[in-house]
């Protein structure tokens, strides 16, 4: 396991991300962040909204918590009782905050995200409510999941003319059968810096099951064979092609899972196999960035003209 900066900052995380989203209790999630761990894996991802995903990790953590790059997230309702039990606005970050960390064991976060852009409250409130538990020393930095880059850029623009705390993380789905991240999130994310965490990497498992009538799945399924890795391996390989900011953020359920998973650092993609999956997919960037080519920006399409 190799390990890059988060983002802008001095912060050091691990090549892959571990979700826990699908941690049912202590006695599943133990062995599975235990082998996260041996392997050098820091990062473990967490919400307010997986259900006892919090409390499992808080007590898998207990002893070693400062070890681990902990991450969490609010935004979506937690009280179905309580209309200000949701959202990005102030009230409910302080109070979803505290929750978090009373259910984790813990007096900060490194990483709290917005789980999602709820459309209403104005990014430069979210942000100067994060950029306060930043300075009230309760998150370290500030992420992003699933938000339209325009906001992003907003966000962060506004945060370096007002000094505060960016979005140093963004975290959005990533694979090979969902690629829309390339057209203007994953630009803006390298253009501002920021580490990107690739949720839902194998498509919720659609890429490691056999399926003959879809392109993409055979073409996954036919490259492992070719190189003798696993469907999973070649699938979280191919999210780690097209950027170094790019982390995957795997879900396993099992240490034989995560197991698989980790094969996939050790693995790399032949050019003509990453062009096979890629043309599999059939994925068109668009506009502007089709229009925009090296040959319509060459200044001697212009006739006559010299420089």
């Amino acid at each position: 396991m190799r390990y890059r900066l988060f983002g802008r900052t001095g912060l050091r995380v691990s090549e892959l991300f571990l979700g826990a989203m699908r941690f049912t209790s202590v006695e599943q999630a133990r062995p599975i962040i235990d082998l996260y761990a041996a392997s050098g894996g820091n990062v473990i991802d967490t919400a307010d909204a997986y259900g006892p995903s919090e409390d499992i990790v808080g007590e898998v953590l207990a002893e070693r918590r400062d070890q681990f790059v902990l991450a969490s997230k609010y935004s979506l309702p937690r009280d179905r009782h309580d209309v200000n039990a949701t959202g990005n606005h102030r009230k409910n970050l302080r109070l979803a905050l505290e929750s978090s960390l009373r259910r984790l064991g813990t007096d900060y976060l490194d990483i709290y995200w917005v789980h999602y852009w709820e459309r209403h409250t104005p990014i430069e409130e979210t942000l100067r409510a994060l950029d306060d538990a930043v300075r009230a020393g309760k998150i370290l930095y500030a992420g992003i999941s699933d938000a339209p880059a325009w906001l992003v850029a907003r966000g962060n623009t506004l945060a370096e003319w007002r000094d505060w705390s960016p979005f140093v993380g963004l975290q959005v789905p990533y694979s090979l059968l969902q690629r829309d991240i390339e057209r203007e999130l994953l630009p803006m994310a390298e253009a501002f810096g920021m580490t990107v965490a690739a949720w839902a990497p194998l498509a919720h498992g659609r890429l490691t099951k056999p399926a003959a009538d879809d392109a993409v799945v055979s073409t996954v399924h036919e490259v492992a064979a070719e190189l003798g890795a696993t469907p999973a391996q070649v699938a979280l390989a191919w999210t780690r092609t097209h950027s170094p900011a790019v982390h995957p953020l795997v879900g396993a359920s099992s240490p034989e899972q995560l197991t698989d998973n980790l094969g996939a650092l050790s693995l790399d993609l032949p050019p003509d196999a990453v062009q096979r999956l890629e043309t599999a997919t059939g994925f068109a960037i668009g506009f502007p960035q089709d229009f925009i080519t090296e040959a319509m920006l060459d200044p001697d399409r212009i006739d006559g003209r010299r420089v």
